[in-house]
């Protein structure tokens, strides 16, 4: 969609819905034990919540980046040093997900209860960016 069809609601919609998406099936590779998998869809949730986010405050598409602290920073969102510290963590969910030479080392990383920890922080950020979204 180029900018001429752009529809603020319409496109942070579509972020959302797709995030909500993610969400489900971040549950279901846990629940089926691809722990390494579920932290890098856990990633993706929040990055397209992001991006609602910078929809919202920016009126315009979001940029093509999975930096999760960049994203925020450009929504506009004040961060503590604690939630730089998980957007950044995060974000490495998603290099560690993606390139073989990581994939390996972070599917040891993602025993259960390391990955049951993470899950929960994801939850409560993904409530946290909602919240900011519709205010």
């Amino acid at each position: 969609m180029d900018e001429a069809g752009f529809n603020q609601e319409k496109v942070i919609d579509y972020w959302i819905k797709s995030s909500d998406d993610d969400f489900e099936t971040m549950t279901a590779m846990f629940d089926s034990k691809r722990y390494a998998w579920s932290l890098f869809v856990g990633h993706l949730m929040i990055e397209k919540l992001l991006k609602a986010m910078f929809v919202k405050i920016n009126n315009e598409f979001p940029p093509f980046t999975h930096n999760l602290l960049r994203l925020a920073e450009k929504s506009s969102i004040e961060l503590t040093e604690e939630r730089k510290l998980f957007l950044l963590s995060v974000t490495a969910f998603n290099i560690n997900g993606r390139y073989d030479d990581y994939k390996m080392s972070f599917q040891k990383t993602c025993t259960p209860e390391f990955t049951r920890n993470w899950i929960e922080r994801l939850k409560e950020n993904r409530l946290w960016i909602k919240d900011l979204i519709k205010h």
